[in-house]
Protein backbone atom coordinates (compact mmCIF):
# COMPACT_ATOMS: atom_id res chain seq x y z
CA UNK A 1 0.00 0.00 0.00
CA UNK A 2 1.31 3.79 -1.07
CA UNK A 3 2.24 6.16 1.62
CA UNK A 4 1.11 8.76 -0.21
CA UNK A 5 -1.05 10.29 -2.80
CA UNK A 6 -0.28 12.37 -5.39
CA UNK A 7 -3.15 14.99 -7.15
CA UNK A 8 -2.16 17.37 -9.84
CA UNK A 9 -4.55 20.91 -9.94
CA UNK A 10 -4.86 21.90 -13.35
CA UNK A 11 -2.47 24.88 -12.87
CA UNK A 12 0.25 22.29 -12.85
CA UNK A 13 0.42 22.84 -8.61
CA UNK A 14 0.77 19.31 -6.94
CA UNK A 15 -0.87 17.86 -3.81
CA UNK A 16 1.26 15.18 -1.98
CA UNK A 17 -1.64 13.98 1.05
CA UNK A 18 -0.16 10.75 3.23
CA UNK A 19 -3.23 9.55 5.26
CA UNK A 20 -1.68 8.03 8.87
CA UNK A 21 -4.66 6.62 10.69
CA UNK A 22 -3.14 6.49 14.23
CA UNK A 23 -2.41 10.33 13.87
CA UNK A 24 -4.48 13.34 15.51
CA UNK A 25 -2.52 15.70 14.00
CA UNK A 26 -1.76 16.99 10.68
CA UNK A 27 1.42 18.78 9.16
CA UNK A 28 0.71 20.69 6.42
CA UNK A 29 3.48 22.31 3.82
CA UNK A 30 3.85 24.03 1.53
CA UNK A 31 7.17 23.27 -0.78
CA UNK A 32 8.69 25.28 -3.46
CA UNK A 33 11.56 24.19 -6.15
CA UNK A 34 13.05 27.67 -5.25
CA UNK A 35 16.03 28.04 -2.99
CA UNK A 36 19.14 30.07 -2.85
CA UNK A 37 20.31 28.05 -6.15
CA UNK A 38 17.24 30.09 -7.83
CA UNK A 39 18.89 33.37 -7.69
CA UNK A 40 21.65 35.66 -9.09
CA UNK A 41 24.86 37.20 -7.93
CA UNK A 42 22.70 41.12 -7.01
CA UNK A 43 20.18 38.81 -5.47
CA UNK A 44 22.04 36.44 -3.72
CA UNK A 45 20.31 35.81 0.09
CA UNK A 46 16.55 36.72 -1.62
CA UNK A 47 15.15 33.58 -0.77
CA UNK A 48 15.92 33.10 2.69
CA UNK A 49 15.16 36.98 3.67
CA UNK A 50 11.86 35.77 1.70
CA UNK A 51 11.01 33.48 3.97
CA UNK A 52 11.32 35.32 6.93
CA UNK A 53 9.50 38.25 5.40
CA UNK A 54 6.11 35.93 4.75
CA UNK A 55 5.54 36.05 8.58
CA UNK A 56 5.53 39.56 8.52
CA UNK A 57 1.77 40.45 8.00
CA UNK A 58 -0.58 40.14 5.20
CA UNK A 59 -3.51 42.05 4.14
CA UNK A 60 -5.77 39.39 6.21
CA UNK A 61 -3.91 39.25 9.39
CA UNK A 62 -1.61 42.82 9.11
CA UNK A 63 1.00 42.55 11.51
CA UNK A 64 3.69 39.65 12.30
CA UNK A 65 1.30 39.33 16.07
CA UNK A 66 -1.91 38.81 14.15
CA UNK A 67 -0.07 35.47 12.10
CA UNK A 68 1.30 34.65 15.21
CA UNK A 69 -1.93 34.66 17.51
CA UNK A 70 -3.99 32.69 15.12
CA UNK A 71 -1.56 30.01 15.46
CA UNK A 72 -1.03 29.84 18.88
CA UNK A 73 -4.67 29.91 19.48
CA UNK A 74 -4.93 26.28 17.82
CA UNK A 75 -1.75 25.46 19.71
CA UNK A 76 0.05 24.88 16.69
CA UNK A 77 3.77 25.39 15.80
CA UNK A 78 4.90 26.75 12.55
CA UNK A 79 7.98 27.73 11.00
CA UNK A 80 9.99 28.03 7.62
CA UNK A 81 13.46 26.58 5.93
CA UNK A 82 15.45 27.96 3.14
CA UNK A 83 17.54 25.58 1.52
CA UNK A 84 19.91 25.72 -1.58
CA UNK A 85 17.11 24.03 -4.33
CA UNK A 86 14.42 24.19 -2.04
CA UNK A 87 11.99 26.17 0.29
CA UNK A 88 9.51 25.17 2.45
CA UNK A 89 6.79 26.35 5.10
CA UNK A 90 4.56 24.35 7.50
CA UNK A 91 2.01 24.79 10.49
CA UNK A 92 1.20 21.87 12.21
CA UNK A 93 -1.24 21.23 14.74
CA UNK A 94 -4.25 19.38 15.84
CA UNK A 95 -6.02 17.94 13.13
CA UNK A 96 -9.58 19.61 13.95
CA UNK A 97 -8.00 23.07 13.20
CA UNK A 98 -6.53 22.03 9.75
CA UNK A 99 -8.40 24.11 7.67
CA UNK A 100 -7.16 27.24 9.97
CA UNK A 101 -3.37 26.22 9.61
CA UNK A 102 -4.23 26.13 5.57
CA UNK A 103 -5.55 29.13 5.68
CA UNK A 104 -2.93 30.75 7.94
CA UNK A 105 -0.23 29.61 5.58
CA UNK A 106 -1.58 30.06 1.92
CA UNK A 107 -2.70 33.70 3.10
CA UNK A 108 1.16 34.38 4.18
CA UNK A 109 2.39 33.20 0.74
CA UNK A 110 0.57 34.52 -1.50
CA UNK A 111 -0.56 38.05 0.09
CA UNK A 112 2.15 39.33 1.66
CA UNK A 113 2.71 42.78 1.98
CA UNK A 114 5.79 42.96 2.03
CA UNK A 115 6.03 46.36 3.36
CA UNK A 116 9.08 48.84 3.06
CA UNK A 117 9.25 49.83 6.39
CA UNK A 118 9.17 46.24 7.35
CA UNK A 119 11.77 45.13 4.64
CA UNK A 120 14.15 48.09 6.48
CA UNK A 121 13.47 46.56 10.03
CA UNK A 122 14.15 42.84 8.64
CA UNK A 123 17.66 43.87 7.59
CA UNK A 124 19.17 44.29 10.76
CA UNK A 125 17.58 40.88 11.84
CA UNK A 126 19.36 39.07 8.80
CA UNK A 127 22.53 40.77 9.58
CA UNK A 128 22.40 39.89 13.24
CA UNK A 129 21.60 36.08 11.91
CA UNK A 130 24.44 36.73 9.44
CA UNK A 131 26.80 37.44 12.38
CA UNK A 132 25.91 34.96 14.31
CA UNK A 133 26.29 32.57 11.67
CA UNK A 134 30.21 33.73 10.82
CA UNK A 135 30.88 33.59 14.26
CA UNK A 136 29.58 30.13 14.65
CA UNK A 137 32.66 27.99 12.58
CA UNK A 138 31.03 24.10 12.73
CA UNK A 139 27.98 26.35 10.83
CA UNK A 140 30.31 28.71 8.61
CA UNK A 141 32.23 26.06 7.48
CA UNK A 142 29.79 24.65 5.17
CA UNK A 143 29.64 27.83 3.10
CA UNK A 144 33.43 27.98 3.08
CA UNK A 145 33.72 24.24 1.67
CA UNK A 146 30.57 25.13 -1.05
CA UNK A 147 32.62 28.01 -2.14
CA UNK A 148 35.88 25.75 -2.84
CA UNK A 149 34.06 23.24 -4.20
CA UNK A 150 31.59 25.40 -6.35
CA UNK A 151 33.44 28.45 -6.86
CA UNK A 152 31.44 31.83 -7.92
CA UNK A 153 28.11 30.73 -8.75
CA UNK A 154 25.02 29.83 -6.70
CA UNK A 155 26.10 26.26 -4.89
CA UNK A 156 28.96 28.31 -4.18
CA UNK A 157 27.15 30.99 -2.53
CA UNK A 158 25.85 31.42 0.59
CA UNK A 159 22.35 30.36 1.62
CA UNK A 160 21.96 33.57 3.66
CA UNK A 161 23.44 36.03 1.25
CA UNK A 162 25.94 38.95 1.75
CA UNK A 163 25.74 42.08 3.81
CA UNK A 164 25.48 44.04 0.85
CA UNK A 165 23.24 41.85 -1.13
CA UNK A 166 20.68 42.12 2.18
CA UNK A 167 21.00 46.02 2.67
CA UNK A 168 20.30 46.71 -1.23
CA UNK A 169 16.78 44.98 -0.75
CA UNK A 170 14.02 46.64 -2.06
CA UNK A 171 10.63 45.38 -2.29
CA UNK A 172 10.64 44.94 -6.14
CA UNK A 173 13.76 42.67 -5.27
CA UNK A 174 11.01 40.49 -3.32
CA UNK A 175 8.94 41.10 -5.90
CA UNK A 176 10.68 40.13 -8.58
CA UNK A 177 12.25 36.62 -7.27
CA UNK A 178 8.61 35.58 -6.32
CA UNK A 179 7.04 36.30 -9.93
CA UNK A 180 9.61 34.52 -11.59
CA UNK A 181 9.44 31.40 -8.99
CA UNK A 182 6.53 31.00 -7.55
CA UNK A 183 4.90 29.43 -9.78
CA UNK A 184 2.59 26.34 -10.17
CA UNK A 185 4.21 23.89 -11.70
CA UNK A 186 7.26 24.86 -8.84
CA UNK A 187 4.93 24.38 -5.78
CA UNK A 188 3.84 20.88 -3.96
CA UNK A 189 1.54 21.24 -1.31
CA UNK A 190 1.49 18.59 1.50
CA UNK A 191 -0.76 17.33 4.39
CA UNK A 192 -0.36 14.32 6.54
CA UNK A 193 -1.47 12.86 9.53
CA UNK A 194 -5.04 12.88 9.91
CA UNK A 195 -5.59 14.50 6.43
CA UNK A 196 -9.60 14.35 6.02
CA UNK A 197 -11.34 13.54 3.45
CA UNK A 198 -11.73 16.38 1.42
CA UNK A 199 -7.98 17.75 1.88
CA UNK A 200 -7.30 17.98 -1.99
CA UNK A 201 -10.91 19.97 -3.02
CA UNK A 202 -9.98 22.68 -0.04
CA UNK A 203 -6.38 23.11 -1.41
CA UNK A 204 -7.86 23.49 -5.17
CA UNK A 205 -9.53 26.23 -3.37
CA UNK A 206 -6.96 28.06 -2.17
CA UNK A 207 -3.96 27.45 -4.69
CA UNK A 208 -6.12 26.16 -7.89
CA UNK A 209 -5.70 29.70 -9.38
CA UNK A 210 -2.13 29.45 -8.77
CA UNK A 211 -0.55 31.18 -12.02
CA UNK A 212 1.85 28.75 -13.90
CA UNK A 213 3.91 31.08 -15.08
CA UNK A 214 6.73 30.06 -17.90
CA UNK A 215 8.68 27.31 -17.01
CA UNK A 216 12.12 27.52 -15.94
CA UNK A 217 15.47 26.20 -14.56
CA UNK A 218 18.12 27.02 -12.75
CA UNK A 219 21.82 27.10 -14.82
CA UNK A 220 23.44 23.95 -14.03
CA UNK A 221 26.29 23.61 -12.15
CA UNK A 222 29.96 23.61 -13.65
CA UNK A 223 33.03 22.05 -11.58
CA UNK A 224 36.22 20.71 -12.74
CA UNK A 225 39.15 19.71 -10.79
CA UNK A 226 42.78 18.01 -11.49
CA UNK A 227 44.48 18.54 -8.08
CA UNK A 228 43.83 18.61 -4.20
CA UNK A 229 42.57 21.59 -2.77
CA UNK A 230 42.61 23.63 0.56
CA UNK A 231 40.83 26.75 1.54
CA UNK A 232 41.61 28.18 5.05
CA UNK A 233 39.05 30.87 6.62
CA UNK A 234 41.68 32.26 9.15
CA UNK A 235 39.64 32.96 12.46
CA UNK A 236 41.39 33.32 15.94
CA UNK A 237 39.97 30.15 18.34
CA UNK A 238 40.51 27.02 20.58
CA UNK A 239 39.08 24.75 17.93
CA UNK A 240 39.59 24.30 14.24
CA UNK A 241 37.05 23.00 12.34
CA UNK A 242 37.50 21.11 8.89
CA UNK A 243 35.59 19.04 6.15
CA UNK A 244 37.59 16.67 4.01
CA UNK A 245 35.61 15.68 0.63
CA UNK A 246 35.45 14.85 -2.73
CA UNK A 247 32.79 15.63 -5.23
CA UNK A 248 29.74 12.39 -5.62
CA UNK A 249 26.85 11.82 -7.15
CA UNK A 250 23.74 13.87 -8.23
CA UNK A 251 20.74 12.80 -6.11
CA UNK A 252 19.60 10.16 -8.70
CA UNK A 253 22.04 8.55 -9.69
CA UNK A 254 22.24 5.01 -10.40
CA UNK A 255 24.52 4.19 -6.90
CA UNK A 256 22.63 6.85 -4.89
CA UNK A 257 22.31 3.43 -2.04
CA UNK A 258 25.27 2.50 -2.85
CA UNK A 259 26.73 5.63 -1.94
CA UNK A 260 24.04 6.50 1.51
CA UNK A 261 25.80 3.21 2.90
CA UNK A 262 29.62 4.26 2.36
CA UNK A 263 28.96 7.66 4.06
CA UNK A 264 27.31 5.86 6.82
CA UNK A 265 30.09 3.28 7.23
CA UNK A 266 32.01 6.16 6.85
CA UNK A 267 30.76 8.81 9.54
CA UNK A 268 27.40 7.66 10.26
CA UNK A 269 26.67 7.26 14.17
CA UNK A 270 28.94 6.63 16.96
CA UNK A 271 30.41 3.26 16.16
CA UNK A 272 31.64 4.87 12.21
CA UNK A 273 34.95 4.28 11.06
CA UNK A 274 35.26 8.37 11.24
CA UNK A 275 34.00 7.88 15.01
CA UNK A 276 36.27 5.23 16.23
CA UNK A 277 39.27 6.49 14.97
CA UNK A 278 39.06 10.05 15.06
CA UNK A 279 37.65 10.44 18.57
CA UNK A 280 37.57 7.73 20.49
CA UNK A 281 40.96 6.37 19.67
CA UNK A 282 42.83 9.07 19.41
CA UNK A 283 40.70 11.80 20.63
CA UNK A 284 41.27 14.38 18.30
CA UNK A 285 37.68 15.99 17.83
CA UNK A 286 34.54 15.96 19.87
CA UNK A 287 32.18 15.75 16.81
CA UNK A 288 32.86 14.13 13.60
CA UNK A 289 30.20 12.49 11.65
CA UNK A 290 31.03 11.99 7.60
CA UNK A 291 27.79 12.56 4.97
CA UNK A 292 26.72 12.95 1.66
CA UNK A 293 24.76 15.85 0.18
CA UNK A 294 23.13 15.11 -2.90
CA UNK A 295 21.79 17.90 -5.37
CA UNK A 296 19.76 17.33 -8.49
CA UNK A 297 23.16 17.60 -10.73
CA UNK A 298 25.84 17.47 -8.56
CA UNK A 299 26.89 15.69 -4.60
CA UNK A 300 29.85 15.78 -2.74
CA UNK A 301 31.18 12.81 0.48
CA UNK A 302 32.65 14.69 3.21
CA UNK A 303 33.46 14.67 6.75
CA UNK A 304 33.15 17.30 9.15
CA UNK A 305 34.98 17.66 12.40
CA UNK A 306 35.95 20.07 15.22
CA UNK A 307 39.61 19.23 16.33
CA UNK A 308 42.52 20.48 18.64
CA UNK A 309 44.72 23.05 17.10
CA UNK A 310 47.81 21.98 17.90
CA UNK A 311 46.70 18.29 15.99
CA UNK A 312 44.97 19.33 12.94
CA UNK A 313 47.83 17.94 10.83
CA UNK A 314 47.27 14.24 12.65
CA UNK A 315 43.32 14.93 12.47
CA UNK A 316 43.72 15.47 8.69
CA UNK A 317 45.94 12.80 7.76
CA UNK A 318 43.69 10.31 9.99
CA UNK A 319 40.37 11.22 8.16
CA UNK A 320 41.82 11.25 4.89
CA UNK A 321 43.45 7.74 5.43
CA UNK A 322 40.00 6.73 6.43
CA UNK A 323 38.71 7.98 2.65
CA UNK A 324 41.88 5.93 1.36
CA UNK A 325 40.76 3.07 3.28
CA UNK A 326 37.28 2.55 2.16
CA UNK A 327 38.47 2.49 -1.46
CA UNK A 328 41.51 0.54 -1.05
CA UNK A 329 39.31 -2.41 1.18
CA UNK A 330 36.30 -3.67 0.70
CA UNK A 331 34.21 -3.58 3.69
CA UNK A 332 33.27 -6.13 5.49
CA UNK A 333 30.11 -7.95 5.56
CA UNK A 334 29.18 -7.51 9.20
CA UNK A 335 30.06 -3.82 9.02
CA UNK A 336 27.58 -3.43 5.49
CA UNK A 337 25.03 -5.04 7.82
CA UNK A 338 25.45 -2.64 10.48
CA UNK A 339 25.61 0.36 8.47
CA UNK A 340 22.15 -1.46 6.30
CA UNK A 341 20.18 -1.95 9.64
CA UNK A 342 21.69 2.17 11.10
CA UNK A 343 20.26 3.32 7.72
CA UNK A 344 17.08 1.92 8.11
CA UNK A 345 16.32 2.20 11.19
CA UNK A 346 16.87 6.50 10.78
CA UNK A 347 14.62 6.55 8.20
CA UNK A 348 11.55 4.30 9.37
CA UNK A 349 12.20 6.57 12.88
CA UNK A 350 12.07 9.91 10.67
CA UNK A 351 8.13 8.51 9.13
CA UNK A 352 6.31 7.89 12.75
CA UNK A 353 5.62 11.75 12.84
CA UNK A 354 3.22 13.50 10.34
CA UNK A 355 6.13 16.39 9.79
CA UNK A 356 9.07 13.51 9.14
CA UNK A 357 6.44 11.89 7.29
CA UNK A 358 5.81 14.38 4.79
CA UNK A 359 9.11 16.12 4.62
CA UNK A 360 10.50 12.49 2.78
CA UNK A 361 7.63 12.56 0.60
CA UNK A 362 7.63 16.34 -0.45
CA UNK A 363 11.79 16.74 -1.15
CA UNK A 364 11.75 13.60 -3.20
CA UNK A 365 8.78 15.09 -5.48
CA UNK A 366 9.83 18.75 -5.42
CA UNK A 367 13.81 17.93 -6.51
CA UNK A 368 12.84 14.86 -8.31
CA UNK A 369 9.50 15.69 -9.26
CA UNK A 370 8.72 11.71 -8.37
CA UNK A 371 7.54 10.07 -5.39
CA UNK A 372 9.75 7.29 -3.65
CA UNK A 373 8.18 5.30 -1.47
CA UNK A 374 9.42 4.30 1.83
CA UNK A 375 9.43 0.66 1.32
CA UNK A 376 11.30 1.17 -2.20
CA UNK A 377 14.20 3.45 -0.14
CA UNK A 378 14.53 0.29 2.30
CA UNK A 379 14.85 -2.43 -0.74
CA UNK A 380 17.42 0.11 -2.27
CA UNK A 381 19.29 -0.29 1.30
CA UNK A 382 18.75 -4.09 0.89
CA UNK A 383 20.21 -4.51 -2.43
CA UNK A 384 23.75 -2.77 -1.43
CA UNK A 385 26.68 -5.22 -1.90
CA UNK A 386 30.24 -5.18 -0.23
CA UNK A 387 31.06 -5.01 -4.11
CA UNK A 388 28.85 -1.94 -4.95
CA UNK A 389 30.27 -0.25 -1.77
CA UNK A 390 33.78 -0.29 -2.29
CA UNK A 391 33.20 0.10 -6.33
CA UNK A 392 31.35 3.82 -6.00
CA UNK A 393 34.63 4.39 -3.32
CA UNK A 394 37.05 3.70 -5.94
CA UNK A 395 34.71 6.04 -8.12
CA UNK A 396 34.56 9.16 -6.26
CA UNK A 397 37.74 9.09 -3.74
CA UNK A 398 40.68 10.25 -5.79
CA UNK A 399 43.54 12.00 -4.58
CA UNK A 400 43.09 14.62 -7.40
CA UNK A 401 38.95 15.28 -6.17
CA UNK A 402 40.10 16.05 -2.35
CA UNK A 403 39.34 19.39 -0.97
CA UNK A 404 39.89 20.76 2.76
CA UNK A 405 37.99 23.80 4.42
CA UNK A 406 39.77 24.90 7.31
CA UNK A 407 38.50 27.68 10.16
CA UNK A 408 40.95 27.93 12.59
CA UNK A 409 43.84 30.64 13.63
CA UNK A 410 45.56 29.23 10.55
CA UNK A 411 47.06 32.09 7.42
CA UNK A 412 48.74 29.51 5.13
CA UNK A 413 46.83 27.27 3.03
CA UNK A 414 49.74 25.47 1.84
CA UNK A 415 50.76 24.09 4.82
CA UNK A 416 47.81 21.08 4.07
CA UNK A 417 48.19 20.64 0.95
CA UNK A 418 50.74 17.79 1.87
CA UNK A 419 48.41 15.97 4.18
CA UNK A 420 46.06 15.25 1.35
CA UNK A 421 47.59 12.64 -0.28
CA UNK A 422 45.85 8.82 -0.21
CA UNK A 423 49.12 6.89 -0.03
CA UNK A 424 51.87 7.50 2.52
Amino acid sequence: MSAFEKTTLSNGLRVVTAPMPAAKSVACFVMLAAGSRYETKDTNGIAHFAEHMFFKGTENRPTAKDIASEIDSIGGEFNAFTGKEYTGYYVKCAAEHRDVALDVLVDMLRHSKFDAEEIDREKGVIIEEMNMYIDTPRDYLEGVYDELLYGDQPLGWDIIGTKETIRAATRDTFLGYLDRWYRAPRIVAGIAGDVGDDAVQRLEELLGDVDAGTPEDPSPVVWEQSEPRVKVHAKASDQAHIRIGVHSYPLEHPDRYNLALLATVLGGGMSSRLFTEVRERRGLAYYIYGYNQGYTDTGTLFAQGGVDINRIDEAVKTIVTEFARIADEPVAQDELEKARSFAKGRLILSLEDPKGMILFGLRNEVLENKLREPDDVLAGYDSVTVEDVQRVARDIVREDKLNLAVIGPFEDAERFESLLALSA
